[in-house]
């Protein structure tokens, strides 16, 4: 991963929506990560295009672009607009997210050599898929992602050490990572680095309100829920009130209309900025039961790595007292 992207920690931020944006990506990829802008936030190209030399007024360093492939976010032309603006601008990786990344394999593929893609997988067959298609790396996205995870509720332990061990390409582990314990496991398992959401929202380069973070800081692992079942669309977010609101239109049938003014992002943006942890759907995972502190992404990134070379010490004895 990090030869591959030229970067120094094998850690990526994930796309985040409404808060992947330079601020953080810059943070992240200036301590030696790869951090990620979202074009979800930036659907006009050239505000996308503003959002990109935002990232390299910030930083010299590699970062990427999250595309999100669900189809109601993909206009036909204004996608590939998108993607134009991102290889004009000369953008060192690419994610692609939520749908078959088919209809841009072409057009990745033919600048290989200038942006590297690395595509967002939720289940074997689909990791396998991207890498017929071409991609770079792939994201293997467990149950216990924040956002969307897939319905077939299989962790990151299992989906993680199957993918890698049945893909070439490298692969990244996302889902319930937070620290260097997560990263060890994670290249243990045959992975070459990882993708880390919820920690990098408690950071404190995040744009969400402090709130939040502190919301994310005293909670633990049971705080998560899923919402959006009934309309197949499900998401793990914060057990908040939006939360148990939707749960419980949900149980009485209520319609994708009837949920909107509920689940709809600009209330949850608008939670965001005002600090109300309550008010909108709030995306985490329960690896919120990790995370202790607000910390900067160079603190975050240099504990890791600390974390993980203290454990690999630890394995290196045991091995050497059999």
């Amino acid at each position: 991963m990090t030869e591959i992207l030229g970067i120094k920690y094998p850690i990526m931020q994930g796309g985040m929506q409404h808060l992947g944006v330079p601020e953080l990506a810059s943070a992240v990829s200036e301590a030696g990560g790869l951090g990620t802008i979202n074009v979800t936030i930036y659907p006009d190209p050239k505000d996308l295009r503003r959002a990109i030399r935002k990232v390299k007024e910030m930083t010299g360093r590699p970062f990427a672009v999250n595309i999100s492939l669900i189809p109601s976010l993909r206009p036909g032309k204004e996608l590939f607009d998108q993607v134009n603006v991102i290889l004009e601008e000369g953008v060192p990786a690419v994610e692609t997210a939520g749908a078959s990344p088919q209809e841009l394999a072409d057009i990745l593929n033919v600048h290989k050599d200038q942006v590297k893609w690395i595509h967002k997988a939720a289940c074997v067959k689909h990791a396998k898929k991207a890498e017929s298609m071409g991609a770079d790396l792939i994201t293997m996205a467990g149950f216990e992602v924040a956002g969307h995870p897939h319905t077939d509720g299989v962790g990151t332990m299992v989906l993680a050490n199957r993918t890698a061990r049945e893909v070439k390409v490298p692969v990244l582990a996302a889902g319930g990572i937070a620290d260097g314990r997560g990263l060890l496991a994670a290249l243990s398992l045959g992975c070459e680095g990882i993708v880390m959401g919820t920690r990098f929202v408690a950071s404190k380069e995040c744009l969400i309100h402090q709130n939040q973070k502190e919301w994310i800081v005293n909670s633990d692992e049971n705080r998560t829920v899923l919402c959006q079942k009934s309309i197949r669309n499900m998401v793990r977010v914060a057990d908040n009130e939006a939360a148990r609101k939707c749960l419980e239109l949900e149980s009485r049938g209520a319609s994708l209309e009837e949920l909107m003014p509920v689940i709809s992002g600009k209330r949850g943006k608008a939670a965001y900025e005002s600090g109300d942890v309550d008010e909108g759907m709030f995306a985490v995972g329960p690896s919120c039961g990790l995370i202790h502190e607000v910390k900067t992404c160079g603190e975050i990134l240099d504990s890791i790595m600390e974390e993980a070379g203290q454990c690999l010490d630890r394995l290196n004895a045991i091995q050497g007292n059999r």
